[in-house]
């Protein structure tokens, strides 16, 4: 019952926020048609009302399919590993330290993530996609994805050597994976820091001097410690999804960089070191950080309730 109100919760606000998320995956991945609009909320609206008067309502829907695909299965396992996980790493109430809890959340974070980053990746090249006419399809970016090869390079101008130099192999599923790295690098920051900072809020608002305005009894197990109120609860979820969409945003700049890749320039895949350089030599430090304001308005109540929702299911179930 819990997980299928998470879910639909994640469904719905995902559906609200899908505009405000293909404009900042616009500015993340620097689309030369969106990137003058960067830097402010003015042209967060700008970038809209441009997208609306060219593609209409729906374009600003471009990619919500794979993000709707993705959300039950990242969810389920996200919170699922990380009960697993972390019953391994903390086996008891002695074992339980910031290092574990923060492990914790980041392996439950690539656990997840791996499972899903095809639906990612997809979502993100149909965000990119501003073409009016033969815009791809779900089946159809799929499609182009898995045939992308990177191009040869021929480091001489003999037709000989040229000959000798053998075809590219078709790259397939691996395609669906780029950008792995840099989530992986960002997974840490992300999924860890944020159970952690959640946990670590929960044990704060549990202090004695707090706890009789932030706690109630539990109301399955009147023997169980006490649960956060709920205001309590969405409090904590809500700084955790602010901290750990802060320490991870430069890595998911990066990542969304790497992802649409084979739809630019001349479609090699670029390393997280050189998508780095580009990104600073662009617009130096502050290029990391470009959307972070809309990351902070779809990341911070989504975090807020689905902890609330996972922390109320797992009193439900008696878990």
């Amino acid at each position: 019952m819990a997980s299928r109100r998470l879910i639909s919760y994640h469904e719905q606000a995902k559906t609200i926020v899908g505009p405000l998320d293909r404009v900042k995956i616009l500015f993340q991945a620097s689309n030369p048609q969106f990137a003058k609009y960067t830097g402010s909320w003015f042209g967060v609206v700008t970038a809209m009302r441009d997208i609306n008067r060219q593609s209409g309502v729906r374009g600003l829907f471009r990619g919500h399919s794979a993000t709707l695909l993705r959300i039950f299965p990242y969810a389920a396992i996200k919170f699922l590993a990380y009960e697993q996980i972390r019953a391994i790493l903390i086996p008891s109430k002695q074992h339980e330290t910031p290092l574990r809890r923060l492990f914790s959340g980041a392996f439950a974070g690539v656990t997840s993530v791996f499972v899903t980053y095809p639906l990612e990746v997809v979502r993100v090249r149909l965000a990119f996609e501003t073409k009016e006419v033969g815009r791809s399809s779900l089946r159809s970016i799929c499609t182009q994805i898995y045939h992308e090869q990177p191009p040869r390079i021929v480091h001489s101008s003999s037709a000989v050597a040229i000959a000798a130099v053998p075809p590219v192999p078709r790259s397939g599923l691996i395609n669906f994976y780029r950008g792995f790295s840099s989530t992986l690098a960002g997974m840490l920051p992300y999924a860890g820091m944020s159970f952690l900072t959640h946990d670590t809020a929960g044990d704060w608002l549990r202090l004695p001097a707090l706890a009789p305005y932030t706690t109630t009894a539990n109301p399955k197990n009147a023997d169980a410690p006490p649960i956060l109120r709920y205001w309590a609860e969405l409090l904590a979820g809500g700084f955790a999804g602010l901290v750990s969409q802060t320490a991870s945003y430069p890595f998911e700049v990066i990542r969304r960089r790497m992802q649409v890749g084979g739809a630019v320039g001349d479609g090699h895949r670029l390393g997280m070191a050189e998508t780095a350089t580009r990104v600073w030599a662009e617009r130096g430090w502050r290029g990391f950080f470009v959307g972070l304001g809309i990351g902070y308005f779809k990341v911070v109540p989504m975090a807020a309730v689905s902890f609330y929702v996972y922390e109320r299911g797992k009193v439900v179930l008696g878990v």
